[in-house]
């Protein structure tokens, strides 16, 4: 059964808490802390913007009301709310609670913990909630120390990560753990929150008496992608610069929040979201899906030449033959980058993201390449039939090598009467050319010249 919601990391083993004096010490540690901390809710039910967690009914909303819960990674977006479910947790529940920062401690710090976890269990029979944000930052030695606390049972782990915790968590200690995806939150929420912090006169804004024209709420709702902490921020600056007019407009809100930051890690899961996105994007010839995600990616800070790298592999795999000057040019941008740098060298990719989206593509080459390579390595590595092999001795002559080699330039069509591949792989057909751009002709031309061999060996016959 729930007991009574405490906080009972704030007093010693047994002792009961004192509400008001909780009260007083909340409101005095949050004093001159930020807006974002200040305005951090106390229960689930003042969370905005994770219903699909937290409304009645939801496993998480019950295993919190029910004292039922259950080992965890809360994985979202920075500003999403992670550390905030943690505490109201942390007040809604009768467990001991203890909340590590994977970038300040070590093992030596969780183990104490842990140590003090299974103590505490072993004596009072009271469970410790275990609260690591940035979990992803342990290593795996540091993540397997988790393992036993958490499968006895003396640990209910709620690890926080922006990270993808398939790439960033143990599978031991994932297998051990529910992934509840804690999503950035609407342009709704966002805006109620501003309201919120706006009118609030015990933790907010309340006492300035401040108001706020709609453009300058949308547009912050907008360019914080859901980040509460970074919304917030802003709020308090450009409260600042209308203290002389009551009033925070669309420019006091676009001073305070000058540039907007992309969410954008360049080696995590967001990476591979995003140039993901931008090679399917050119595969369907979307230019303007294309230029965006580009555009997503060079302000995130992307390496723009890992950029051109992958589009010049777009363009030999995506586009092939059928239009083999978009080979050059990606190789053409990839210069103009290295050579020119950012920002100049974003309009080059740019020119060449709307080029491949436009031109016709085939995969026809990469899919023979993959075909003669899986030829290559599972069948038997037969000689190459004796009259095309080098022949530059007399013992080599005397083996038969060069027999029977037709100098194709000497032939009037351009074409002989010779089989190039080992009898073993005689007939097979790796390059099926599309009718797409150029490849129409270059199929041609070598139909042509296919048909010209299979007429000449009949007639030799």
């Amino acid at each position: 059964m729930a007991g009574k919601p405490t906080t009972s990391s704030l007093f010693e083993e047994g002792e009961a808490p004192d509400a008001p004096a909780l009260v007083r010490r909340e409101a005095e540690r949050r004093k001159d802390a930020p807006l974002a901390e200040r305005m951090r809710p106390d229960s689930i039910e003042d969370i905005l913007g994770q219903e699909q967690l937290l409304a009645p009914g939801e496993p998480l909303h019950e295993a919190i009301r029910g004292g039922d819960l259950f080992s965890m990674i809360l994985w979202g977006p920075p500003g999403s709310g992670k550390t905030t479910l943690a505490n109201a947790i942390k007040r809604q529940t009768k467990h001991h609670f203890e909340a590590l920062s994977a970038v300040m401690t070590g093992v030596k710090e969780l183990r104490e913990v842990l140590a003090n976890a299974a103590h505490r269990r072993k004596n009072t029979g009271r469970r410790t909630i275990l609260f690591i944000d940035e979990i992803h930052r342990y290593n795996k030695s540091q993540q397997d120390a988790l393992l036993p606390a958490v499968e006895s049972g003396d640990v209910i782990l709620i690890g926080a990560t922006t990270e993808n915790p398939s790439f960033e968590v143990v599978g031991a200690l994932l297998s051990r753990c529910r992934v509840v995806v804690v999503k950035p939150l609407s342009g709704a929420a966002v805006m109620d929150l501003m309201r919120r912090s706006l009118k609030d006169k015990d933790r907010g804004l309340g006492e300035l008496g401040l108001e706020i024209d709609e453009n300058a709420l949308m547009f912050l709702s907008e360019v914080t992608d859901g980040d509460a902490r970074r919304a917030l921020g802003a709020i308090e600056i450009a409260a600042s610069l209308a203290r002389s007019t009551g009033r925070i407009d669309l420019a006091m809100a676009q001073k305070a929040l000058s540039r907007k930051a992309l969410l954008y890690d360049k080696s995590g899961e967001e990476h591979f979201n995003l140039i993901s996105a931008l090679h399917k994007s050119i595969r369907n010839s979307d230019a303007d899906a294309s230029l965006y995600w580009l555009a997503r990616m060079l302000e995130g800070g992307e390496d723009p030449l890992y950029v051109a790298r992958r589009l010049v592999r777009f363009a030999s795999e995506d586009v092939g033959l059928a239009d083999p000057h978009a080979l050059t040019l990606a190789m053409a941008a990839q210069q103009a980058v290295h050579f020119i740098g950012q920002p100049e060298g974003a309009l080059a990719l740019a020119e060449l993201v709307v080029y491949l989206a436009a031109a016709p593509r085939s995969n026809a080459v990469y899919a023979a390449w993959n075909e003669a390579r899986k030829d290559a390595l599972e069948t038997r590595a037969d000689p190459p039939p004796a009259a095309i092999r080098n022949a530059p001795t007399k013992l080599m002559k005397s083996l038969g090598y060069g027999e029977g080699y037709k100098y194709a330039h000497d032939e009037v069509e351009g074409v002989a009467a010779m089989e190039c591949l080992p009898d073993s792989l005689k007939g097979r057909t790796y390059y099926k050319p599309t009718t797409r751009g150029r490849e129409k002709e270059i199929g041609e031309r070598l139909a042509a010249s296919k048909a010209i061999r299979v007429s000449k060996k009949s007639a030799v016959e």
